[in-house]
């Protein structure tokens, strides 16, 4: 069905209609209203149009004054909308204030490996990336709260393990999919492009290995295997075996249903923001082809380093080894458009 417009539709009683002749005005006051109307609606558009560009006037002239304080540092002008000169209230940048800083989003959704990469990233010099800041509900229980935040991080007055504030080149924070990103979109997607925030969307191609890795990490919430103790991510082989030797049911009937919703959601992420600057990247991509890493400093503007983590892989090998009803789960997606997903594995 098309798109429809619905205007106010008015029903009057037509007998309690009553037409009165109207009064002869001459054409000189006439005129001189709607010279006066012209005017009033010009004003008013110069004053709206004022209000709508004030804050991106007002942060290009900040870029500008700083840009003239820093002029012996080389700067790629045509880079000059994604370079910022934050001045946080909460310490002094010193030496580093001509620093210019680049703000950054990992978007993802959980046990995608963003936690993985996030490490990744912040094992460069001159990154910083705070964690998943909006999985505390207080700061996303609207756009306002959600904005705020936002200021607070890109201002560097965020503080967290991963913090190297006054000389980072680059600042930013993981930000899942079920966090209030996708229902304040619009407010977001303004903000980013009017502050030049980069994003980086980290996905998995293989949704059933995602599926697994959540309700794993979802029965060590409350089994703690470690003795004792829930991990999300494990920096041990033994470790990682130890989670590793539960294995989840799936919900065979629903389990075609599940994956489509997931994938819808990516694709509306996606959709929501592609008027940003962005790169989209996949787990399993990065971990057989760690150049990938190289296209991510690149995108950044940081100087090339190598990027290393002390995480490891939990779920090694076939899928029928992590799935307690593998033969349920396999005869469900047999002959589907997911069938490719029992196949696709990787080695690290």
């Amino acid at each position: 069905m098309g798109g429809v417009v619905v205007e106010d539709i008015c029903i009057f009683n037509m007998d309690a209609i009553i037409i009165k002749p109207p009064m002869k005005t001459p054409a000189s006051k006439r005129i001189l209203v709607l010279v006066f109307a012209l005017l009033s609606g010009v004003y008013i558009f110069s004053v709206c149009l004022k209000q709508t560009n004030f804050q991106t006037s007002a942060d290009f002239l900040n870029i500008e004054s700083h840009l003239k304080r820093c002029l012996k540092y080389t700067i790629d002008r045509s880079q000059t909308p994604f370079l910022h000169y934050p001045n946080p209230t909460t310490f002094n940048r010193a030496e580093c204030e001509c620093n210019p800083v680049r703000l950054f989003v990992i978007v993802s959704m959980q046990r995608s490996g963003s936690g993985w990469f996030e490490t990744l990233l912040n094992s460069h010099t001159n990154v910083s990336s705070n964690g998943e800041i909006f999985s505390v509900i207080e700061r996303r229980t609207n756009a306002s709260s959600i904005l705020s935040t936002l200021d607070q991080v890109y201002n560097l007055d965020w503080f967290s393990s991963a913090s190297k504030n006054h000389c980072s080149a680059a600042v930013g924070f993981k930000w899942m999919l079920n966090q209030g990103i996708m229902e304040y979109h619009d407010e977001i997607v303004n903000y980013f492009n009017r502050k030049g925030v980069t994003v980086i969307f980290l996905f998995r191609r293989n949704l059933l290995r995602r599926m697994v890795s959540v309700l794993a990490n979802s029965y060590d919430r409350h089994a703690k295997l470690l003795n004792g103790t829930h991990k999300s991510h494990v920096h041990s082989p033994e470790e990682a075996e130890t989670l590793a030797s539960y294995k989840p049911k799936i919900d065979h009937k629903t389990l075609v249903a599940d994956l489509k919703s997931m994938e819808k959601m990516i694709l509306e992420a996606l959709e929501y923001f592609r008027c940003t600057r962005h790169i989209i990247l996949y787990y399993e991509d990065l971990v057989k082809n760690r150049t990938k890493l190289v296209d991510v400093q690149n995108f950044l503007g940081l100087p090339l380093m190598p990027l290393t983590s002390k995480q490891v892989k939990i779920h090694k090998g076939p899928l029928r080894e992590h799935i307690t009803n593998w033969d349920e789960v396999s005869e469900t997606l047999r002959g589907t458009t997911y069938e490719g997903l029992f196949d696709t594995d990787y080695s690290n």
